[in-house]
């Protein structure tokens, strides 16, 4: 289980990315869901010891991180939401060097431990070929894979789908389901879909703040019979959204599709089933409400 408590981190330009976080992860797939600049590769990155906090504490399985993140690192697999690789460098050569660099010196046993990621990431049959040459997804397939190594106990996926076609993200996300349910993985991105599919525990981080943490199933649940809905023009659009809670806004065929999120029906609008992506923007919302206060 990690343990997360009042954390906090300011940086040097006087940004706070993170402010008084506090979360229970236990085993298995966690979603954290947050936009753009929520701070959550800010959480990631002082969780994988790359950065420090000003204050709070981080504990992992016994390790407190803050005072021993050499023992961290040892049970840490990270894959982060951008990485570089040597170029003309086979995926087999490569694994092979960063196993080396996690420690496995057997020669023997560290052939079969890279062969078996390859085949595992279903890169295997490229695993002559540059790294540098592979798509998105087999790139990211392959950070799976370095992340692997050693068998960590820990997981850390900072956005991995963000620019994935359909099929890529299916791919993955079959990889990370395949994974099990005795590591701690933590899927840090803004894509709701993600969570949606993977996650039975998440919660919402914006402005360095959770807002929100739970069973998606349950938070769902929480909502319905309160999410409404309305097909309409652009320019009814406009007056809407500065009369009523607007959530969301998506054009379908067109036309523009408004989610309301009030207790009474507004009129002109229909009952909608409520689902995660609606969970998430109310959370924005009324977060955003609270601040204008």
């Amino acid at each position: 289980m990690l343990a997360i408590q009042a954390l906090s981190k300011t940086y040097d330009n006087g940004v706070k990315a993170l402010d008084d976080v506090t979360l229970t992860i236990p085993k298995g797939m966690f979603g954290l869901l947050g936009p753009n600049g929520a701070g959550k590769s800010s959480l990631m990155r002082t969780i994988a010891t790359l950065q420090s906090a000003d204050s709070g504490s981080i504990t992992f399985d016994g390790i407190d991180v803050m005072k021993d993140p050499k023992a961290l690192r040892q049970t840490l697999g990270y894959l982060p939401q951008d990485f570089n690789v040597y170029p003309r460098i086979s995926a087999f050569d490569l694994l092979d060097h960063l196993a080396v660099l996690k420690g496995l010196n057997d020669k023997k046993i560290r052939r079969e431990t890279v062969e078996a990621l390859l085949a595992h990431t279903n890169l295997y049959v490229h695993k002559d070929k540059a790294v540098s040459s592979f798509s998105g997804g087999m790139r990211q397939r392959f950070g799976i894979a370095q992340a692997l190594l050693g068998d960590p106990k820990l997981l850390i996926v900072d956005e991995p789908t963000a620019g994935l076609d359909p099929e890529e993200r299916n791919r993955f996300h079959n990889l990370l389901v395949s994974l099990g349910e005795e590591k701690v993985i933590i899927l840090s991105t803004h894509i709701v879909d993600d969570v949606a599919e993977l996650c039975p525990k998440m919660a919402v981080l914006a402005g360095g703040k959770i807002l929100l943490q739970g069973n998606p199933l349950d938070l769902v649940a929480e909502l319905q019979g309160q999410v409404w809905s309305k097909t309409v023009t652009q320019a009814e659009a406009q007056i809407l959204e500065s009369q009523l809670p607007v959530i969301s806004k998506r054009l379908f065929a067109g036309r523009t599709v408004l989610n309301v999120f009030a207790i009474s029906q507004p009129e002109g609008f229909s009952p909608v089933a409520a689902n995660l992506e609606d969970v998430y923007f109310s959370t924005l919302f009324n977060a955003r409400q609270r601040r204008q206060a």
